[in-house]
């Protein structure tokens, strides 16, 4: 990466650290990060720092290795805040693990195990501490490694290193309670290291999932319109065309027989030509007659299926045609600004008639762009996002405002007479 480029990302990172710029599955995986952070250093004081300083016999041998064994545990929920991105973007297959990454977390929990076990034969802290402390040494690099490797692998390696524990803590407490008790405490350790990393990890999966598919539904409701577009365009430029170049054609060979109908051919061409010419201006502007009701539903359709609660509410069943048209638009645009941008959750859609008048009102909670940006603004073909609509609705006498409601909606709102009158463009 280049300088510039370095710079680049580091100031579109420091912009991406506002919450609220953050989409939902960002926001759930710096919660889970943080979680992660947090939950080490809670473990490690709760299992090893407050039992060291209570159960410590007051020995100089005893008080040394308890001193390097909670320099040790502080170490280690260290080097596994370090590595948790890495690993988590491992497991969500965003980037590889170098090699070795997790040689320094493992050779802390070998020393933190080592230190416990020699606390243990120095007989210097209390039995049930000792266990609490092989626990507490087990959940910072569980936390990292239940996310590398498999399931199968990562419980039977904790079922060996738990036989290996019992026999190396029975060396010096022969109790088969005591040998016990540090080989559950061991499983526990594991098997809480692993599902409170994999538990979320898999949650993170399942979101990324859904946004990706979220995006590809934006994606292809843009493209199901631009499909839309060239099938009007074809429809209507295509018949108009073929029969100029007939007619042309015609023209041509009269013309060279001296026939004097070669004028009118020409001035049927020229027709013609002018009409598509009218015809191609009200597809771009979108004059074109649309269905609003089908227009409703087809956005309620949508959004639900992008994971967004969309309700409709009021008929367009008895509206005018020009007024269906006008609005619909204002409905397919609003739609696929809410898919394509913002954090949107809910979405309402409601048509009412006021005193001659029929208001469309379209509002969502997902105005997290500032405002002016892209994205707090529909956008749409035909004009640049308010601009188009309101071309639109200005040619049957109706008005648009749009803009932010408090904190995170935006609002849209047009208007449109009952009794559409011809408004010169």
């Amino acid at each position: 990466m280049t300088d510039g480029g370095a710079v680049l990302g580091r100031i579109r990172g420091w912009q991406r650290r506002h919450w609220r710029e953050r989409s939902k599955a960002e926001r759930v995986e710096l919660q889970s990060v943080i979680t992660w952070y947090v939950t080490t250093w809670v473990f490690s004081v709760s299992w090893l720092g407050l039992p060291l300083v209570g159960a410590l016999t007051r020995r100089p041998a005893p008080l040394a290795v308890g001193g390097l064994l909670l320099l040790v545990g502080a170490l280690q929920c260290v080097e596994a805040n370090r590595r948790t991105r890495a690993v988590l973007d491992h497991y969500l297959g965003r980037a590889a693990l170098p090699p070795g990454a997790l040689r320094p977390a493992a050779a802390l929990l070998a020393l933190a195990l080592a230190l416990t076990l020699v606390l243990a034969s120095l007989d210097g802290a209390d039995p049930v501490a000792v266990r609490l402390f092989a626990g507490a040494a087990l959940l910072p690099f569980g936390l990292l490694y239940g996310l590398v490797a498999p399931i199968g692998v990562f419980l039977r390696r904790s079922a060996v290193l738990a036989v290996v524990l019992m026999a190396a803590f029975g060396a010096f407490d022969q109790e088969p309670a005591g040998i016990l008790a540090i080989g559950v405490m061991t499983v526990f350790g594991a098997l809480f290291s692993l599902l409170a990393c994999r538990c979320g990890a898999w949650t993170l999966s399942v979101l990324w999932e859904a946004e990706r598919a979220r995006e590809v539904e934006a994606r292809l409701a843009v493209a199901e319109e631009r499909l839309r577009f060239g099938r009007d365009l074809h429809d209507v430029v295509g018949r108009n065309l073929a029969v100029i170049a007939l007619k042309s054609e015609l023209a041509v060979q009269l013309a060279r027989r001296g026939r004097p109908e070669a004028v009118e051919q020409m001035i049927e061409v020229q027709r013609i030509a002018q009409e598509s010419q009218r015809e191609v201006r009200e597809v771009v502007r979108g004059y074109r007659k649309a269905d609003l009701a089908i227009e409703l539903a087809g956005a309620q359709g949508v959004l639900s299926a992008a994971g967004i609660e969309c309700e409709v509410r009021g008929a367009a069943a008895e509206l005018a045609p020009e007024v269906q048209s006008a609005l619909g638009w204002v409905v397919r645009e609003a739609t696929t600004n809410v898919l394509r941008h913002g954090d949107t959750r809910r979405c309402a859609v409601v048509l009412t008639v006021e005193e001659g008048r029929v208001v469309l009102t379209v509002e969502n909670d997902g105005a997290s762009a500032p405002a002016g940006a892209e994205g707090s603004a529909p956008s749409g073909a035909g004009g640049s996002g308010l601009a188009g609509l309101r071309e639109r609705l200005s040619a049957v006498g109706g008005t648009l405002e749009a803009g932010r409601v408090g904190g995170d909606l935006f609002r849209v709102v047009a208007e449109v007479p009952v009794q559409v009158r011809e408004v010169s463009a």
